[in-house]
């Protein structure tokens, strides 16, 4: 079984960081193009950062191009997001993302509040 499981949210004060975990099982991780996608309250799915299969090409919305950062071990089967400087918009929940498949995971809240 495909399965997609997100860490590392929590509550933050705006201009700090935190470090998202993405652990993936049931299927050949390397191979496999991954991405980050979030959901803020009363809005839809926006893709935020993806990454190919070897972790060589990275691409990023505008919205958090030079402050979030996406990489993977694919030793490990782990998707990362290091998200620095965060704002208040950033608050959503966030889902590790599998286009291949249409394959999401539970998702993991982000709160940036003071």
């Amino acid at each position: 079984e495909v399965q997609l499981v997100e860490s590392g949210g929590g509550l933050v004060e705006p201009g700090g960081s935190l470090r998202l975990s993405c652990a993936a099982s049931g299927f050949t991780f390397k191979y496999y193009g991954m991405s980050w996608v979030r959901q803020a309250p009363g809005k839809g799915l926006e893709w935020v950062s993806g990454i190919d299969g070897g972790g060589g090409s990275t691409s990023y919305a505008d919205s958090v191009k030079g402050r979030f950062t996406i990489s993977r071990d694919n030793a490990k089967s782990t998707l990362y997001l290091q998200m620095n400087n965060l704002k208040p918009e950033d608050t959503a929940v966030y889902y590790c993302y599998r286009p291949t498949g249409d394959v999401r995971g539970q998702g993991t809240q982000v709160t940036v509040s003071s």
